[in-house]
């Protein structure tokens, strides 16, 4: 089957055999794609090859989460990616049941986002959009910002020196051979990376987790026989059927996800068009519903992550730098995230404003992220009983990481825990599993955590425990969590529960208030995470993930990268506050500063001279080098869309302190109060960050 829309013609000038530019991107997916896009914005000239002739026309890699669709506001893209993913807006939940004839089944959470928490931390949120309708949106803007993409086109061989690649692609139309030089070569050429293979960068990780075909179907009857119950996914369980039914349009276009089994000797060709449509009446439960197969696609969930992101001018993105379970919609996340982290650090190295040691950092900073992301992607696996995965040895049992979260109930409606398992896990605990799911062993120690959660999206009954220590920015160490949430009814968000207690001064001054607040005050805005809700484990790797490593300065090391609680106050290593500000006329968020510049955020009432420190520096060392001063008072250049919001305490900081900001979003370090010398030390802290001492 062919799955990519053709796009290969014209793609390459008519006889040009030899190609200087600075970045060439290998692979057309959605992370080269993104790629393309993140490096036309930044202005660095760059060439993409893909082999396949166009863009995918399989509806796979749906989930775009919040982490996700703030890069691509950032970008530009996110109306006209919005557009294409409107017919499954209404889409949310994630439903499990034996078929879909007679059993009324159980959702394992109904809202992703249920009273609408999330916008408390974000500008964007969670969209559902196939990779079959993204990758077209990205092309288009790629295209639009002056990529020189070449679908069509493979890589036959490449040479790195020190001083850049020698690639020779091939038109696969033409047969023409074309040499390109470029400084450097970013690999998004999936899984298999021959890129990868080629530099001998190995893998470590458990291989291959499972095996399915997935199975795109035409059924005019099944929209009736799913009625008003929008799921993201459906997980059937009839033992002798099972499998996972998407929906493309709520109306007559599916896909369904069938386990296969490769070591037993079946082979994709056994998958007949009549055994596939026989297998999805089974599962339904209709054994005359019409079906009409259209396609079939193999593919294979592994728990991978290359040793290495970089072997001198040649770094890894996506797929071929990680692979992992599909089940949270992790993978493609990351790969995009990767390409972000990457994309201003060649833009800064290449214009000459930062050392060619800043490329290190990407290692250093997007391997972890991958490291823990797989491995709880793998245990979401298991938690939803994914088709065809059979866990490993110790997968979810004692001391795996997998521990329950204080903050769980009984079933799904569950609240921000106070305390998972040590590790990259996440709850439910032994035994919370609903409708004949085994609940996930539990068994590493609690962590430090927030407050009891809320009741989530849950059956009657279920109900958020009491809260353990609360976290504090800064490094002080976290007071009592607050009180239990009561429990969610008939799918509905329960309420929220209290506030964590006081926590003792750390790094910032004058401490902050510990814990995740469950809907209650005292926390500085952007502390915590929403009040309850499936999101609970996923927004701590979508938007929680810290870098203790890297280009930060004044990070903590022993941070964990995935962090129990969804802490973000401004700590060097993690994703900035969003705070709702205006300029002039213009409301927007503090997250669409952040792009083509390191941004320094300071008070507009306190005579401290950031301000004047910045321009200092930014001209001393030729860097792009944004100030803004941030209050309600003469002379902001930000004004608080909130007046009782304090911009310097969501930050962790006092209203006499700095905050330095990444291009791409993420604090690169912070001063808690004012300087004697605020412009020496900023130099200090720019050089440091852009590997330019």
């Amino acid at each position: 089957m062919n799955e990519r829309a053709d796009r290969s013609g014209g793609a390459a000038p008519g006889g040009d055999r030899t190609h200087r530019v600075p970045v060439l991107v290998v692979g057309g997916s959605l992370v080269g794609l993104s790629t393309s896009v993140f490096l036309g914005r930044l202005g660095v000239r760059h060439t993409l090859v893909e082999r396949h002739a166009g863009t995918s026309i399989h509806p796979r890699g749906r989930g775009n989460n919040v982490r996700t669709m703030e890069i691509f506001r950032v970008a530009g893209t996110e109306p006209d990616i919005r557009r294409a993913a409107a017919t499954l807006a209404d889409n949310h939940g994630i439903l499990q049941t034996p078929t879909l004839v007679g059993d009324a089944g159980e959702w394992l959470f109904k809202q992703i986002d249920p009273g609408n928490g999330l916008a408390r931390f974000s500008p964007s949120s969670w969209c559902l959009c196939s990779q079959n309708d993204l990758e077209p949106e990205l092309l288009t803007h790629a295209v639009n910002l002056g990529g020189d993409l070449r679908f069509g086109t493979e890589l036959l061989s490449f040479e790195a020196d020190a001083d850049g690649v020698t690639a020779v692609v091939k038109s696969r139309e033409t047969g023409e051979h074309t040499t390109i030089r470029a400084d450097y070569l970013v690999a998004a050429d999936g899984p298999r990376s021959p890129v990868r293979e080629q530099l001998g960068i190995g893998q470590s990780g458990p291989g291959d987790l499972f095996h399915n075909v997935s199975i795109t179907f035409r059924s005019r009857r099944l929209a009736d026989v799913v009625g008003d119950r929008r799921f993201i996914v459906c997980y059937l369980t009839d033992e002798d059927a099972d499998g996972a039914l998407l929906p493309v349009d709520n109306h007559e276009n599916w896909v369904f996800h069938a386990p296969w089994h490769p070591e037993q000797g079946e082979t994709v060709e056994d998958f007949t068009d009549e055994r596939c449509a026989a297998h999805i009446r089974r599962a339904v439960g209709d054994p005359d519903l019409d079906v009409e197969i259209t396609g079939k696609a193999p593919w294979h969930a592994a728990q991978r992550v290359a040793r290495s992101y970089r072997s001198g001018r040649v770094l890894l993105a996506g797929d071929s730098a990680h692979e992992m379970s599909p089940t949270g919609a992790f993978g493609s996340n990351t790969g995009i995230q990767d390409a972000h982290n990457l994309a201003w650090k060649l833009a800064a190295v290449l214009e000459g404003w930062a050392g060619e040691a800043l490329l290190d950092t990407y290692d250093a900073e997007r391997r972890p992220v991958a490291e823990a992301t797989s491995a709880r992607a793998a245990h979401r696996s298991v938690e939803h009983s994914h088709p065809g995965f059979a866990p490993p040895p110790g997968m979810g049992g004692v001391g795996s990481g997998e521990g329950p979260r204080a903050g769980s109930g009984a079933g799904p409606g569950v609240g921000p825990g106070a305390g998972s398992g040590a590790g990259p896990g996440e709850g439910p605990g032994a035994g919370s599993g609903g409708g004949g799911r085994p609940g996930v062993a539990g068994g590493g120690a609690g962590g430090p955590g927030g407050p009891g959660g809320s009741g989530g999206p849950g059956r009657q009954g279920s109900q958020g425990r009491l809260g353990g220590p609360g976290g504090v920015p800064g490094g002080g160490l976290g007071g009592t969590g607050g009180q239990s949430g009561q429990s969610g009814q008939d799918g509905q968000a329960g309420t929220p529960g209290g506030p964590g207690g006081p926590g003792t001064p750390g790094g910032a001054p004058g401490g902050a208030p510990g814990g995740v607040p469950g809907g209650g005050r005292g926390a500085a805005p952007g502390a915590g995470g929403p009040a309850g809700g499936p999101q609970r484990g996923i927004l701590n790797v979508a938007l929680g993930y810290r870098y203790p490593q890297g280009a930060v300065v004044g990070a903590d090391p022993a941070t964990p990268v995935v962090p129990e609680g969804l802490d973000l106050t401004g700590a060097p290593g993690s994703r900035a506050p969003h705070l709702w500000v205006r300029r002039g006329e213009e409301r927007l968020s503090t997250l669409d500063l952040y792009e083509d510049s390191l941004v320094l955020l300071s008070d507009a009432a306190q005579p401290t001279g950031w301000h004047e420190a910045a321009t200092g520096v930014a001209a001393a060392m030729r860097v792009p080098l944004t100030s803004y001063r941030v209050g309600g008072t003469a002379g902001a250049d930000l004004i608080p869309d909130d007046e009782e919001t304090d911009w310097a305490r969501a930050h962790g900081v006092t209203r006499g302190g700095a905050v330095l900001v990444r291009p791409d979003g993420f604090v690169a370090w912070r001063s808690p109060g004012p300087a004697p010398d605020p412009e020496s030390m900023l130099r200090q802290v720019v050089g440091t960050v852009l590997a330019r001492t």
